[in-house]
């Protein structure tokens, strides 16, 4: 392991290491909490009495990750497969004497690693929820702004209905709290210590087993699992899919941030000063930088997911190779989904909305957005199937011949409306069904929640 592997260090660290992430998921980070695993098993020995309180002191004592090679350790790990043996055999060299025999004792390789694994998954865990909170405030902020300011609503990425841009924010505000929620949950119920010895017995701790395995959840803070998983990695799917279900709701804000800057829309834009969105050779261009990461970021998650929900297929009581492939791959995917929702961050924190440009451009429609209004207010006249068919017919003549729909409608309706009527059904703001009521409703599930969670 170098001390810049993954996503979050070297070349592209500036880009797929934003914010706090890479602090919580690099070889640091690894290193810290393989320490912290191996002290809290000293620690729980000794309060099951298996070991003295001086013992596990002085071992819990020398777990200190600046005093540790991450390199080397990582070099060393080809012998054995992983870090452990060589920081296992570091760590005895470090502690010495009387204390140094109770290094490790009951636990496998595999303890440790699974152990550290939901200890980096908790911590960066965090900062994910931490960056998701800060552009879930952005959000509450754009929605209850733009309650009643009016734009198109695009279904196959062709104007459809009038809507809201704040409805719109409130949709985006759901989709990150509602997954940003599953995931703490899941880091809190289902990343459990692991300790099961080799192969998943605890025989080498006797009848004191279960009682090591309960005293070693307590001193990690992690959740107690009935079982060893050596083999059974739903934890890890779980905290995978949660991870994923993140970046899926970062990216899909993102992703429409970036379809409304294109130049021919411009109805957001992001502001992050010079040089910032610019171009090497363009030097008009401010691309939604911010935006464009993020969605970069998420567009990880889903092959990464597929990787360690594959690896949940493992052999008997020990995996060979599906168990190894799951270490590189869940650094990733939390770096992806942190650095994803810093970048959603960010670029909600320049994000300028343009609602002169939302009019204009469903203006620029000609009407035709509002066809269905126009065709509901004439049901009850006509029949819905013959309303639908005057309407449609003409709105292909307007679109056919380039005339004003306005125009079209007041011939084809034969004046079953006045030209006023007919210009006050085309107006998108009377149009917006309960869209204003929407963003109420998102903002006030969001103060229940947070409520919720205050309370807690």
């Amino acid at each position: 392991m170098s001390e810049d592997s993954g996503a979050a260090g070297g070349l592209f660290g500036g880009v797929f290491g934003r914010g706090g992430i890479g602090a919580e998921t690099g070889d640091r980070a690894w290193l810290r909490a393989l320490l912290d695993a191996e002290a809290a098993l000293a620690r729980a020995h000794a309060r099951i009495g298996l070991i003295s309180s001086e013992h596990a002191e002085a071992i819990t004592a020398a777990c200190v990750p600046e005093h540790f090679d991450a390199r080397r350790l990582g070099a060393d790990a080809a012998g054995a497969g992983n870090p452990v043996v060589p920081l296992v055999a570091e760590l005895t060299r470090q502690v010495g004497g009387e204390a140094s025999r109770h290094i490790h004792h009951g636990a496998t390789s595999q303890d440790i690693m699974d152990t550290a694994a939901m200890l980096v998954s908790r911590r960066a865990g965090a900062v994910v929820a931490d960056h998701a909170a800060s552009a879930a405030e952005r959000l509450a902020a754009l929605a209850a702004e733009h309650r009643g300011t009016v734009m198109a609503g695009r279904t196959l990425l062709q104007q459809a209905l009038p809507t809201t841009f704040g409805a719109v924010a409130a949709s985006w505000l759901e989709g990150l709290e509602t997954a940003a929620d599953r995931l703490a949950e899941v880091l809190e119920l289902r990343a459990a210590a692991q300790l099961g010895g080799a192969a998943g017995t605890l025989a080498s701790l006797g009848a004191d087993g279960p009682a090591a395995a309960a005293a070693f959840a307590e001193e990690t803070g992690l959740a107690e699992a009935e079982l060893p998983w050596h083999t059974e990695r739903g934890r890890v799917a779980d905290i995978a899919a949660s991870l994923g279900r993140v970046c899926g709701a970062v990216g899909k804000p993102a992703g429409d941030i970036v379809l409304l800057a294109q130049t021919e829309v411009a109805e957001v834009e992001e502001f992050g000063g010079s040089g910032v969105g610019g171009s090497s050779t363009l030097p008009h261009k401010r691309n939604p930088i911010a935006a464009v990461s993020a969605a970069a970021c998420a567009e990880q998650a889903p092959g990464l997911v597929s990787t360690l929900f594959a690896a949940q297929v493992q052999q008997h009581q020990r995996a060979a190779g599906p168990w190894h492939a799951e270490w590189p791959t869940l650094t990733r995917l939390l770096e992806a989904a942190g650095s994803a929702a810093a970048w959603l961050d960010t670029s909600l924190e320049r994000l300028a909305v343009r609602p002169e440009a939302m009019r204009a451009n469903l203006a620029a429609s000609g009407g035709f957005p509002m066809a269905e209004r126009v065709t509901a207010d004439l049901a009850g006249e006509l029949g819905r199937a013959r309303a639908h068919e005057n309407v449609r017919d003409a709105c292909h003549e307007a679109a056919r011949t380039g005339r004003d729909l306005a125009d079209v409608l007041a011939d084809h309706l034969e004046g079953r409306r006045g030209r006023a009527e007919i210009d006050a059904l085309l107006d998108p703001a009377g149009y917006l069904g309960s869209a204003p009521e929407l963003v109420d409703r998102a903002l006030a599930a969001r103060a229940r929640r947070r409520g919720a969670e205050r309370q807690a």
